[in-house]
């Protein structure tokens, strides 16, 4: 009799599992896939496995710890140098402003269309950045007058009052400060800063106005 009856159980048991398998399979074998439905926004945190490091263990924390694989953390010395760079480069480019109506050089003028063409760019690439991160285009406490290489303003008046190989002359040496201030700012950045994604860009800026200011003193401009 109890084997009748375990044998019964057993039968039931799997009619059920057959059932469950073919609804699955008529579910998961259409063509199109349905969308994971979004997450309730009053649904608790789920508890989440996060790998540790090379040679470190893992370990367990809610999903809302969990830092997004395409937000990589910063820190407030990234948002300063996004910030403060905005700045520097806006300068650089009113300087290369002036270069088409007062150089003699035709290399000046070269120099001068490359810093618009990268420098414009960059300036609309950190806004976005610090706009994704809800933080503000400048800083009210930053003195930008103080920053690395930055030119004062009366320098500023006498370049543009300039004309010709006197031009070319206060612009080269004007510029090369310039992007040897921004250098500093990089290794600051590098010493300081967290975000990934920044360091690259602010390592591409460092290699491209280091060719600059090698191009600039290869210019012979004096």
């Amino acid at each position: 009799m109890q084997h009748r009856r375990a044998w019964a159980l057993t039968a039931a048991t799997l009619v059920l599992l057959g059932a469950i398998g073919l609804a699955l399979f008529a579910r998961f074998s259409n063509d199109e896939p349905e969308p994971a439905a979004a997450p309730s926004a009053s649904s608790s945190p789920a508890r989440v496995l996060v790998p540790g490091r090379p040679g470190e263990s893992a370990s367990v924390t809610d999903s809302d710890h969990v830092q997004p694989p395409d937000a990589s953390p910063y820190n407030k010395a990234d948002v300063t140098y996004a910030q403060m760079m905005i700045a520097h480069h806006a300068q650089a480019l009113q300087m290369a402003d002036l270069v088409p109506d007062r150089a003699a050089d035709q290399g000046v003028k070269n120099i001068a269309s490359r810093i618009t063409a990268a420098q414009g760019p960059e300036i609309a690439i950190l806004r976005t950045w610090l706009s994704d991160r809800g933080q503000p285009e400048s800083d009210p406490a930053h003195d930008h007058a103080t920053m690395p290489g930055m030119q004062p303003a009366a320098a500023l008046t006498e370049l543009t009052a300039a004309r010709g190989a006197d031009f070319d002359r206060r612009f080269i040496e004007m510029m090369t400060a310039h992007h040897r201030g921004a250098l500093e700012m990089v290794n600051v950045l590098f010493k300081s800063g967290s975000e990934e994604r920044l360091a690259k860009m602010a390592k591409e800026t460092a290699i491209e106005q280091d060719i600059e200011i090698r191009r600039m003193a290869d210019l012979g401009v004096s």
